[in-house]
Order: C-alpha cells, then sequence, then structure tokens
C-alpha cells in the first residue's frame, strides 16, 4: 500500500483559485473524474483518505466523488449525513491504523489541502507527492506551502506533459 497525495496548483504555487475552489476546476480543460491523468491515477488506489473540509462538499454533490474506494475521513465528529461506509476517526494515526487493517494490497489516495497531506507526512506515511501544474496564474488562494514543511524531502519520480498544457510531476517523499 502507496499513500500518494495528488493534487493541482497554478504555476504560482496556489491550490486552490482566490475564491476557494480547487485549482484545476479552472482550468477550462478540466472534466471532473475524467481529465488531467485522474483516471490512471485511480486505477491502482483501493481508498481515499482526506479532512472534513474536503469531505463534506461531497455530501452534497450530485455524483459521489470516490466510486468503488472506501472512503477515510479525519474528523472530530462524523459530519451529519456521511454515507454508512464512510470510516471516520479526530486521530490520523488510529485513522491510519483502520486504513492499513482494511487495505487489500491496493494505493491510497490522499485527497485534499495541505494540512492533511501534513499531517501524514510528519507520520511517515506519505509516499508520493503528485502535483498538476497547471497553466494558470491566481496571484491568491490558499498556497502549497507553508502548510508542507519545508524540511520535506522530495526524490523526482516522473513527469509528463497532459493534454491542455498542464504537467504531471511526480516525487517520492523521503521520511525526515
Amino acid at each position: 500500500m502507496r499513500i500518494r497525495a495528488r493534487m493541482s496548483t497554478s504555476i504560482d504555487g496556489y491550490v486552490t483559485t482566490p475564491s476557494g475552489w480547487p485549482s484545476l476546476t479552472a482550468d477550462a480543460a478540466f472534466v471532473s473524474g475524467q481529465s488531467h491523468g485522474i483516471r490512471e491515477f485511480l486505477e491502482g488506489c483501493e481508498a481515499a483518505l482526506m479532512g472534513r473540509t474536503t469531505f463534506e462538499p461531497a455530501l452534497t454533490n450530485e455524483r459521489w466523488p470516490w466510486p468503488g474506494l472506501g472512503v477515510y475521513v479525519l474528523a472530530s465528529q462524523r459530519p451529519a449525513g456521511s454515507p454508512d461506509h464512510v470510516v471516520t476517526d479526530s486521530d490520523p494515526e488510529r485513522l491510519l491504523e483502520k486504513l492499513r487493517a482494511a487495505n487489500r494490497g491496493g494505493d491510497v489516495h490522499r485527497v485534499g489541502g495541505p494540512r492533511t497531506i501534513e499531517t501524514y507526512r510528519a507520520l511517515g506515511a506519505l509516499d508520493t507527492l503528485e502535483l498538476v501544474v497547471l497553466p494558470l496564474l491566481f496571484g491568491a488562494g490558499m498556497r502549497l506551502t507553508p502548510s508542507l514543511s519545508p524540511d520535506t524531502g522530495l526524490r523526482l519520480e516522473r513527469e509528463r506533459a497532459l493534454p491542455g498544457g498542464s504537467v504531471e510531476i511526480v516525487y517520492a517523499v523521503n521520511p525526515s
């Protein structure tokens, strides 16, 4: 099992638009669940791990964003309306233990924002940081850093151009 964080960022380092939407949604080439390499990424994943802030908007979404995946949410209390199969816990280590106990050998998609990525990186439970760099400049929004520690060791694994001018960059995360 590998825990893989995948997120998009503007060229100037913002993971959200100035209005707070994920940066990917601002790209004219974005097609939910289909574009920017997401299908290939999800092929080896069996679970999704995220924080409450990322999870809650899915409860009112027309389409469930994680079909076929186990869903694990770091939250102090179970969000109202959560489907029965969603696993929640307020302790990141306990949630990780639950995820590992249920794992059948597939990877985990660490979904969402930099704070939760850093939480699991600090626990030594982040294997890759995968960025989709969009050909956009926002000038404001939430940055990938400073939530991620500057001592995060990264080693380039691969990169590839995506349709529409985006670039996927995959880094192995070295424990600090």
